[in-house]
């Protein structure tokens, strides 16, 4: 994928699969037809069908990830493998395989980390009416959080970078490991891109795992989670900002009464009151603590991303900016 006969960089394809017999062969096809020279990784979560022996038959890489949940496979593929760029797709066939040179190219020509496949149907049935408002919705939750860059942020085709999945700690088990690996670009700003994909229906004998309501209130709590671990001060600003407000509603009328008639009328509701005040004050003080431990782990973390390799084409730029210096 390099340029002027440049050494070609390491691709590596991982499908994550659960119970996905009736799409993985054509899958893995199309992935190994449109990268000849990548290797397509299959990694099993725990299936009860025939997924990995139809991996396998179809030209694939077998692994195993006994816990089931996307997001754990996804942390033990990038602890397993190593590669100079990676591909995330589905093993269910929705995501256009012919599509991922193209995004390769990119990543590597424009020095870039992530490539988010932003999913574009045409068919209804591709993509149901709630996961479409749920998307759009915590798209622009993490987008207020964390800034603006992502405009499909459960996409679950990316185009990865090694630098970006060497420097990213996936913690998320399940469907929420796609906002984490959002949240994880915006928070460094990492160079990243995204590009329209078709999104098609998934096959027959092939079933979605997400559950709308159930992995949506999960999302929520791990982005919730997120911006208390990421932004304290602004998460213990607010819940302290609500606290004193509620003092204030319960203890200015007993301020008002007392500058009238000079005696407090509602003891239990004035020590509320106070409480209250100096709780939110606490909470703003937690705040600002935590501001400064959160920003000691940014900063580690930039500096682990930055230990890494660039991609490939910038790292022959760079060798040749220092030849030539050199002399």
């Amino acid at each position: 994928m390099g340029n002027d006969g440049a050494e070609r960089a390491h691709v590596v394809v991982i499908l994550p699969c659960l119970n996905e017999e009736a799409a993985i062969a054509s899958t893995v096809a199309e992935f190994r037809a449109a990268l000849p020279d990548a290797t397509v990784v299959v990694y099993d979560n725990d299936s009860t069908d025939r997924t990995a022996e139809l991996a396998r038959r179809a030209g694939a890489v077998v692994a195993s990830e006994p816990r089931r949940g996307k997001g754990n496979v996804v942390r033990r593929a990038f602890a397993d493998l190593d590669a100079d760029v990676f591909v995330l797709a589905d093993g269910d066939g929705t995501y256009d395989a012919s599509e991922v040179g193209r995004l390769v190219q990119l990543l590597e020509s424009q020095g870039l980390d992530m490539i988010t496949g932003r999913r574009e149907h045409r068919d209804p049935g591709a993509y149901r009416r709630g996961h479409v408002m749920g998307n759009r919705l915590f798209s622009q939750i993490v987008s207020s959080l964390f800034g603006a860059g992502i405009a499909d942020i459960f996409s679950g085709y990316r185009i990865l970078s090694r630098r970006f999945v060497k420097s990213f700690p996936a913690m998320a088990e399940g469907f929420e490991i796609e906002a984490e690996m959002s949240i994880h670009a915006l928070q460094l700003r990492m160079p990243i891109a995204e590009h329209a994909v078709p999104y098609a229906r998934r096959g027959k004998g092939s079933h979605s795992k997400l559950n709308t309501l159930r992995d949506g209130f999960r999302i929520l709590r791990h982005v919730v989670r997120l911006n208390r671990l990421h932004r304290p001060r602004r998460f213990f600003g607010l819940l302290g900002s609500c606290v004193v407000a509620s003092s204030l509603a319960i203890g200015l009328p007993i301020v008002l009464t007392f500058l009238e008639i000079g005696q407090v009328p509602r003891f239990p509701s004035a020590i509320l009151a106070a409480s209250l005040s100096l709780l939110g004050a606490l909470l703003w003080l937690l705040g600002f603590m935590l501001e400064s431990t959160s920003q000691l782990s940014l900063e580690l973390k930039r500096l682990r991303y930055l230990e890494l390799r660039a991609p490939t084409p910038l790292r022959q730029h760079h060798s040749s900016v220092r030849s030539v210096g050199m002399r």
